[in-house]
C-alpha cells in the first residue's frame, strides 16, 4: 500500500487534505482515484489509514479509518553535525541515506574552511519526508538551521561527543571509542578539515577524536559511515 506524508496528522484526525505535491503523486503518477485506501505517516510515531474521497491534483481529501501508534523502542540516539558541502547534491544524498539508516538529529554547522556559508533547508524537508516513506521509517529526523561552531559546540548536551579528525591512528577509531546505548554528537568538518583551533575548542567541551577509518573521506561519506558504524554498535 501506497504511503504519503502529512507532518500535522494527529491521532483524532477525521479527514484531512494533502499538499499539492503530494496529491499530484496520488493521482497523476499513482493512478490512485476515489475509493482507494492508502497509508500516511506524520514522522511522529503513526501510522494512519484512509480513503480517497475525489481525484483532485491539488487537494486531495482522504478519510481516516484508523490509527496506529509504534513507540520509538531505542535505547540511543543519534546526532550528526555536519559542515554543508558546496555541492548540495552531495549533502542531500547524506541526509537521504541517514534518515533511511536511522538518525535522530542533523545540524549543519559553519566552520573555517566550510564551503558553503548559508543553506535553505526547505529541500532538506522535502527528502528527508521521501527518505521515511521509502524506508518505513516511522520518526522523522530533527534538523537544525546552519550555525557558527562555536554556538554549536558551547550548547551539545549528548553524553557521547565525538570529532572526526584523525585518520591516521586507528586506536582512536569511532568504534573503539564509542559505547553501547547513549546518546551521540559526531562532528564532521568540511573537505578543508577542521582547523587546530576548532579542534582544540571542542575538545574543551568535551569532544573526543575520533578516526574514521583508514583512507581520507569525502565530508557526505563520513556522515554517513558515522552514523552506520553508531547504528551498528547498538544493533550487536
Amino acid at each position: 500500500m501506497a504511503t504519503f506524508f502529512k507532518e500535522d496528522l494527529e491521532e483524532n484526525s477525521k479527514e484531512i487534505t494533502l499538499s499539492q505535491e503530494e496529491s499530484r503523486h496520488c493521482v497523476k503518477v499513482l493512478r490512485f482515484s476515489n475509493g482507494d485506501k492508502i497509508s500516511l505517516i506524520n514522522g511522529k510515531g503513526f501510522i494512519f489509514q484512509g480513503e480517497l474521497l475525489n481525484n483532485d491534483l491539488k487537494k486531495l481529501k482522504i478519510r481516516i479509518d484508523q490509527s496506529q501508534y509504534f513507540n520509538k523502542e531505542q535505547s540511543y540516539r543519534i546526532h550528526i553535525a555536519i559542515a554543508p558541502t558546496k555541492n548540495m547534491d552531495r549533502i542531500e544524498w547524506f541526509v537521504e541515506k541517514a534518515t533511511e539508516i536511522g538518525i535522530d538529529k542533523i545540524s549543519f554547522i559553519k566552520t573555517r574552511h566550510s564551503e558553503r556559508k548559508h543553506l535553505k533547508t526547505t529541500r532538506i524537508h522535502n527528502i528527508i519526508q521521501s527518505a521515511l516513506k521509502q524506508s518505513g521509517n516511522l520518526y522523522l529526523p530533527e534538523i537544525t538551521e546552519l550555525i557558527e561552531f562555536k554556538n554549536f559546540v558551547e550548547m551539545v548536551t549528548e553524553e557521547e561527543r565525538f570529532i572526526a579528525y584523525v585518520p591516521e591512528n586507528p586506536n582512536n577509531s569511532l568504534i573503539k571509542k564509542s559505547s553501547k546505548k547513549k546518546t551521540y554528537c559526531i562532528l564532521v568538518g568540511p573537505e578543508g578539515g577542521f582547523s587546530e583551533e576548532e579542534v582544540a575548542l571542542a575538545q574543551v567541551q568535551g569532544f573526543d577524536p575520533v578516526s574514521l577509518g583508514k583512507t581520507r573521506l569525502r565530508t557526505e561519506t563520513a556522515g554517513l559511515y558515522a552514523c552506520s558504524i553508531l547504528n551498528i554498535i547498538n544493533q550487536i
